[in-house]
């Protein structure tokens, strides 16, 4: 047993409180974590204002990067020493999509199976099955994917969530390529990462939609051709106007990323798409909200594909060691994500940051 400092929220709405929390050696199937870094996600927050589920208490934290200090008896993937990026996507290998060659949509990802605990014994719910706002976490050992050991890991363990996502739902989810166009709605990390995965993709135009003048500047710099304030422009309309200087004939754009999670942003995106174009949700919507009203005969009549990105259709093992790669070579900024490095103590001001559209990412140094 390892008694380590961690970040978890008790209640809705409450304050986060660095604790001491009781982490177990690892059994059959799990690794133990010494956590280096670990990005403050939009996710986290939704866990601490109930707006995932409310099985408090949570440990917070999920986009990370550290060494694995233990394993299982059966493990065989990781061992001691491995310099890791955690993912909530540990494949089981047995479901229907993994037995059909699709891992990236496994049905039945696991967890570690042993529960870390607050001193008093209560159990925590760790965030996405991962809980690294702490010095050491408990995962199932697939949870773990080596990558260069020689990386920054706050900015590659970024790609254990939000990163990925962006780029993920650019590539994987909307399969941008070269001579396609692109609008992105919503530049936060997740927006900004889908127009950095554009650009390593080809694509143009690309386009960034927000109404926060920051926010675009940092679109600007991974990769948007094109900005668009949606509070002073119909932003529809613009993204069609763009498209069409640039493709003759063309009704908007191939792929529209909604990275915001609203019933209004969607609608934007389902109307600012090309025919037969695609719109990719890969923001996350509160349980409440529904899809907004739509002409049936809009949905039949426009073609295409409505699609959700999990993840950035993404599968660890392969998409993380590349991503890596990609950014030591120089064409993958993952640095320009890490807006500031922060102490453990620091993480309900980095949320009161993220409301105020300050930075992309802020990074927890352990």
């Amino acid at each position: 047993m390892h008694q380590v400092k961690g970040v978890v929220a008790r209640g809705k709405g409450q304050p986060v409180e660095v604790v001491t929390i009781n982490v177990p050696d690892p059994g059959p199937g799990e690794a133990l974590v010494k956590v280096q870094a670990c990005g403050v996600c939009h996710t986290d927050l939704h866990y601490r204002e109930g707006g995932i589920n409310d099985d408090f208490p949570f440990l917070l934290g999920h986009e990370a990067a550290g060494v694995v200090e233990a394993v299982g008896p059966d493990v065989t993937g990781v061992a001691p020493g491995d310099f890791v990026v955690l993912n909530w996507r540990a494949v089981c290998g047995e479901c229907r999509a993994c037995k059909r060659g699709e891992l990236q949509y496994c049905f039945n990802t696991h967890n570690a199976t042993q529960k870390m605990t607050l001193e008093d014994g209560t159990e925590l719910s760790p965030a996405l099955g991962i809980g690294a706002f702490a010095e050491k976490t408990l995962v199932a050992a697939g949870q773990c994917t080596k990558v260069d050991p020689s990386a920054r890991p706050a900015a590659v363990g970024l790609l254990g969530c939000g990163v990925m996502a962006g780029i993920g739902a650019a590539i994987n989810t909307g399969e941008i390529t070269r001579g396609r166009s692109i609008a992105v709605i919503g530049c936060g990390g997740v927006g900004v990462a889908s127009i950095a995965g554009a650009a390593l993709a080809g694509a143009s135009p690309i386009i960034a939609v927000d109404i926060d003048p920051k926010k675009l500047e940092a679109a600007k710099r991974m990769g948007a051709t094109h900005t668009v304030d949606s509070s002073k422009v119909d932003a529809v309309e613009e993204i069609k106007r763009i498209c069409a200087e640039t493709y003759d004939g063309a009704d908007g754009a191939d792929v529209v990323v909604e990275a915001v999670g609203r019933p209004e942003t969607w609608k934007q995106a389902f109307y600012a798409r090309d025919l037969a174009g695609t719109v990719v949700l890969v923001g996350v919507p509160t349980p409440d909200m529904k899809v907004p009203d739509l002409p049936l005969i809009d949905v039949f009549g426009r073609g295409g594909a409505l699609k959700s990105s999990w993840y950035g259709d993404c599968l660890p093992s392969r998409d993380f060691p590349m991503l890596v790669d990609l950014y030591q070579q120089g064409r993958l900024d993952l640095d320009a994500f890490v807006t500031e490095e922060i102490g453990i103590g620091d993480i309900e001001a980095a949320f009161e940051r993220m409301h105020h559209g300050d930075v992309l990412r802020s990074v927890v140094i352990l």
